[in-house]
């Protein structure tokens, strides 16, 4: 418990600490080349989160779906 405490301690000193950083580009407006990184990123989300999707339907459909193999059963 002592360890969780001194972490969160140290996570907030961290954080306060770094707030100043935070405040320095306010008014500036964001140029064509910021929004194309953004759009990039957003593609490689979406390109990640697709064939995460359909893994974990296919996974979901696995176990809930009903297999005719009957390999699995012991004949003792």
């Amino acid at each position: 418990m002592k360890a969780l405490k001194k972490i969160a301690t140290s996570l907030i000193i961290l954080t306060l600490a770094a707030v100043p950083a935070f405040a320095g580009q306010q008014g500036e407006s964001s140029g064509i080349l910021t929004w194309l990184f953004l759009g990039f990123i957003g593609l490689i989300v979406v390109g990640q989160l697709i064939p995460a999707l359909v893994m974990g339907f296919g996974m979901v459909k696995g176990v809930l779906g009903h297999s005719d193999d009957h390999s699995h059963k012991h004949n003792a």
